[in-house]
């Protein structure tokens, strides 16, 4: 019988939610990390799991049934060689949540490059808002339920599906793992150059998943995607499409001040909405999650209240604080495409102040120079850049390296002040000194980025 169960890399936002889930469900959890950081690390010490810094064969002391064994691991961990040689029974995050949670669940898979947190989460609440009890198991932080993870009674449950790797000893894409009913595709870029060669590698993982399921499975596909339209072309799925001119489509957008209104035309109807949600980006992702809703059947009327009363996701245009009349944001963005629809989506709003962007290059892409000459145009909408190095290293070539230094000269040539940091004291002593009345500091990383969010609202 399993009762203890200890997750390696357990910080991950994937893990670290398969890890409070299971806590949930009255499993005994441990986890170790070697970034140990808020948001996640906090939240896993609240939810009552004991959490080592760092690898090592110790952790394994107290004779777990089962280890669950991260993506971010490789082989040469010690603590996972420990595992391998001690006949502990282990698995990957997917084959747990399909162990674990997800069995006999009509599973609603959010997949893409870009915005699957988001999307997911308003498909929660959707489901919440309309009494279905729903489970889900999203890579943040869900405002309205202050967790990442839900164990419902319902028939449905929504997983955020990734593309990257499933670990060591699996090397096919995570998603691959599941069998949805309904996949929301929200598009396809170039990401995770660690482990994806080019676009046509990354095509491949999502052709996959299309043909897996193309008989048991729904798609709600975003149709301003050419790389994803290639992907479906021919193919024997059921399909409704969403975009610019698409099935699923939005007139009549407007902002008042923070509220954004919009007309989503559907077949044959039309509805009218009113959320918190800001930028295009946004309102995309929300229609992904109409079409879903009206496909399992659920009313305009619970739809409308829903997007309306829909509160966001921690680190997704999270205000971490304002002092002084200074808005301090923290946000996930990193590609470049996140980056400048994040900093587009916020700009009505600082009219009469500055965005500063304040960028930590910390993925394993974002290190490389394969967005070299795209990073520029993405900060166009800011009035400041700020970059610093990232506080961790990884072993990339200097030849693959992304210079910040070029991209810094590259930005100024296009009008934007660009500024370079070494490390976070440096920058967070200029930005105490720069920052002034209805400016917004936008910090911009996947990761903790040294806390400067707290360190910088504290000091000012």
């Amino acid at each position: 019988m399993i009762r203890k169960i200890h997750l390696i890399a357990a910080c991950g936002t994937g893990m670290g939610t398969l890890a409070c889930t299971l806590k949930e469900m009255g499993y005994n959890i441990s986890g170790s990390d070697q970034n140990v950081y808020p948001p996640m690390s906090d939240f896993l010490k609240e939810k009552g799991i004991e959490l080592f810094q760092g690898f090592d064969p110790s952790h394994l002391d107290h004779s777990p049934d089962l280890v669950i064994i991260g993506n971010a691991v490789t082989r040469q961990n010690i603590e996972a060689q420990a595992v391998l040689t001690s006949c502990i029974p282990y698995v990957s995050m997917p084959q747990a949540v399909n162990e674990f949670i997800a069995k006999d669940k009509k599973i609603i898979l959010v997949t893409g490059t870009h915005g699957k947190t988001t999307t997911s989460s308003i498909m929660a609440h959707i489901l919440y808002s309309a009494g279905m009890d729903p489970s889900f198991l999203i890579g943040g932080i869900l405002r309205d339920f202050n967790s990442s993870f839900r164990i419902g009674r319902g028939e449905y449950m929504v997983i955020e599906g990734d593309e990257y790797d499933t670990a060591f000893f699996d090397k096919g894409p995570k998603f691959m793992h599941y069998n949805p009913e309904i996949i929301i595709m929200t598009g396809i870029e170039f990401d995770h150059a660690d482990i994806f060669t080019d676009i046509e590698h990354v095509k491949r993982a999502f052709s996959a998943l299309v043909q897996k399921n193309e008989k048991a499975s729904h798609i709600i596909a975003f149709d301003d995607s050419l790389h994803l339209k290639k992907v479906l072309f021919g193919s024997a799925v059921s399909i409704e499409t969403y975009g610019e001119k698409a099935q699923w489509a939005f007139s009549n957008h407007r902002q008042q001040g923070s509220r954004t209104y919009f007309d989503v035309q559907g077949p044959s109807q039309t509805i009218s909405i009113e959320t918190g949600l800001v930028g295009r980006h946004n309102l995309f992702n929300a229609i992904a999650c109409i079409a879903t809703a009206k496909r399992i059947g659920i009313s305009n009327k619970i739809i409308k209240s829903a997007l309306n009363s829909f509160s966001g996701v921690k680190r997704r245009q999270e205000v971490r604080g304002v002092k002084k009349g200074i808005t301090i944001m923290d946000d996930f963005a990193h590609h470049p495409t996140a980056v400048r629809e994040t900093i587009r989506a916020l700009r009505p709003f600082y009219k009469d102040g500055r965005i500063i962007a304040v960028f930590e290059p910390r993925t394993n892409t974002s290190m490389r120079k394969i967005f070299q000459d795209t990073y520029p145009d993405a900060f166009l909408d800011a009035d400041m850049v700020c970059i610093c190095e990232p506080s961790v290293k990884k072993n990339i070539l200097d030849q693959d390296r992304l210079s910040i230094q070029k991209l810094i000269a590259d930005i100024e040539k296009k009008g934007v002040r660009a500024l370079y940091f070494g490390n976070t004291d440096r920058l967070l002593s200029f930005l105490i000194s720069e920052l002034k009345n209805k400016d917004l500091a936008l910090i911009m990383s996947n990761g903790g980025f040294d806390n400067i969010h707290e360190k910088l609202l504290k000091a000012i």
